[in-house]
């Protein structure tokens, strides 16, 4: 579904939390494994490299095509600018943030590369965050600029899984 406003309605935010989150979780999640490492819990044999190294496929790919899905609607991809375009297609049909999810993906894929559990603590946090510094004032945004189209989609789409 594609819709457009013209009038533009105030940003979701003025700083751009969901990048500088996600560099300073990764910063964070390294310097916890260098000054304070803690044993590895997970398996450590080729099934769960595999699926480890699967969340980071994931988590590429979703940020991807949701990157490329906003291009191709003409809105926006930058988290403290004004969206024009509702956008409900590719990985927005069945989530409401892909490109947030997947960067949760690829730090949860970053505990299986380093074998530290800082970067799962750095996902968590990361995602807590990234909800109320964006997604909460993003979702203002979204409902104040598209209306009953938002609503409707809000209903029908889950914001992360």
């Amino acid at each position: 579904m594609k819709i457009t406003t013209h009038a533009a309605s105030s940003r979701a935010n003025t700083f751009p939390w969901p990048p500088v989150l996600f560099v300073a979780a990764t910063i964070a999640a390294l310097l916890m494994s260098w000054l304070l490492p803690l044993p590895w819990p997970g398996i450590d044999d080729a099934p769960a490299r595999w699926i480890g190294l699967g969340f980071g496929v994931v988590g590429l790919v979703l940020m991807i095509l949701g990157f490329k899905a906003l291009i191709e609607h003409r809105t926006t991809v930058f988290p403290n600018k004004t969206s024009t375009t509702l956008v409900t297609r590719g990985p927005y049909r069945w989530f409401r943030n892909p490109i947030y999810l997947g960067q949760v993906l690829l730090l949860f894929a970053g505990a299986e590369v380093t074998k530290s559990i800082w970067f799962v603590v750095a996902g968590l946090v990361f995602g807590v965050l990234v909800t109320v510094l964006q997604i909460v004032p993003e979702e203002r945004h979204l409902e104040a600029q598209f209306g009953d189209a938002y609503l409707d989609y809000k209903v029908r789409t889950r914001r992360w899984i």
